[in-house]
This record gives C-alpha cells, structure tokens and sequence, in this order.
C-alpha cells in the first residue's frame, strides 16, 4: 500500500533516540514521503539536518507556526524569508491562526498568515495551514490569497461539512488525521460529504495519535490507521485510499 504523511514533526527531541527505527516502521508500512513543516527559528537546524539525511524522502518545508507568533514575530519571518529565498522547500508553514491556547497575539498571527501568504504566492509555493479553534476566522483570512492562486492544505481538519465545503471550493485540500479516528472526533460525516481528491493523510507527529494508539507518541508509520479508518467509512479498499491521498499530497507538494 502506498502512503504519504503530509504533516509529521519527526525532528523534535522526542524522536532524538530512535529516528532511524521511526523511519524503517514508516517504509515498511508504505510511507513513501514525510512532509515536515517547521515550526519557528528553533526547529530549523534539526529539520534540515534530517532532510538531508533522508533526502527525498523526509521534505521540509519553510514557515512560522502561530503559537510561536509573538510581538518581536516580524524579526523570525525575515528569516523565513531568507530560508525561502535559497529555495529547497515544498511549502511555506506550519501557519495560521490558533484560538485555542493563546488570543494575546491573534492579531499578529493575522498579520503573519499575510505576510507568510504573500511570501507562498511569490515563491509558488503551497501552505500548510494550522487554524485551532479558529477555522472562520482562517478561511476569510485565505479568501483574497486563494483569489490570487494560492493552494495549500488545511491541516488537521477538524471542522464542519460547511467548512469543509468552502474550503475546498476555495481549491485548497483538508487533512485528515488521528482525530478523524477517535470515537468522539465528530469527523464521519465530513470523510462522506468531501471527494477523496481534496483530502490529504497526516499524522502531525509526535502529536495525537490515532486510535488505538491515542495518548502515545505519534508516528508517520500510524498513518496507515488514518486511511483504514477512512477506507471502513466509506466501504473502500485502504489501498485505493492510500493511492488518491498519496498522490493527492505529492501533486500539491511538487512545484510546478
């Protein structure tokens, strides 16, 4: 079966010990691609040092995550800028807006996501968007860039059919995860209403591990339970599953 994890952190300090075995778990359950999106100025180093250990197969991609937006966060996105400028990255994020741990800074997130959008549209690059708590707020903020072409993914989707809906219909795709998986994750009736074409696979490790590895550290190779889970709802093959998504991911990812 072939697979793709379209968000997976696997350079934090939580994979420091057994990364090589974390990879070999991952190709042995068909994970042919990891996209890694980075975090803030303190994850850069780790996240190159393992793109360029597995090259081609562990991506990275260029951004500032929200919560690491502060009020000095103008000075981190000059340096995102000079990371893009070198080029090497399949996608500017982890970005976005998140309501969920902190509102002191949401209006320098705003600002950030403008910034960082502009920065995709110029570079012709995706983004990876994280909207916690925040999904409305996020898709009015994407409108007028998606008018000017830009694509990317809303990553770890966990809102509504109408939300879902006007997203896709903005051209940009939603990714699913573990939460798609838990019992009260309220995802069904998003996986039936939404064509597999718009939805990518994702871990978003080391966090939130699919069920029945809920409360463990995540990893790329459990994203094989995301597209079981999807495969059950639907009454579809998992291979046929792990097909679309894959090449779903690869196709948004591959620069043109």
């Amino acid at each position: 079966m072939r697979l793709v994890d379209s968000h997976a952190h696997i350079y934090l300090e939580q994979f420091d010990e057994d990364i090589a075995e974390v990879i070999a778990r991952a190709q042995s359950a068909g994970v042919e691609k990891i996209y890694m999106p980075n975090i803030d100025h303190e994850s850069i180093d780790a996240m190159l040092e393992l793109a360029e250990k597995y090259p081609g197969y562990c991506i990275p991609m260029m951004g500032l995550h929200p919560c690491s937006v502060d009020k000095h966060f103008e000075k981190q996105l000059y340096e995102v800028e000079d990371y893009l400028n070198k080029g090497g990255f399949c996608a500017v994020g982890e970005m976005g807006t998140d309501l969920y741990w902190d509102k002191t800074f949401f209006e320098q997130q705003k600002e950030a996501f403008k910034i960082q959008s502009d920065l995709a549209l110029k570079h012709q690059l995706p983004i990876v968007i994280h909207c916690r708590e925040s999904i409305d707020e996020t898709i009015e903020l994407v409108k007028p860039f998606a008018e000017k072409g830009l694509t990317g993914v809303f990553h770890c989707f966990t809102g509504d059919v109408k939300q879902a809906e006007e997203i896709v219909a903005m051209g940009f795709k939603l990714g699913y995860g573990g939460v798609s998986t838990f019992k009260k994750g309220g995802m069904e009736p998003v996986i039936q209403a939404i064509d597999l074409e718009h939805v990518l696979l994702e871990t978003d490790s080391p966090y939130l591990a699919p069920t029945p590895n809920r409360g463990k550290r995540n990893e790329p190779a459990y994203v094989s339970l995301v597209a079981e889970k999807i495969a059950n709802e639907l009454g579809r093959d998992v291979a046929e599953i792990g097909e679309i998504t894959s090449n779903n991911s690869i196709t948004l990812f591959t620069q043109k």
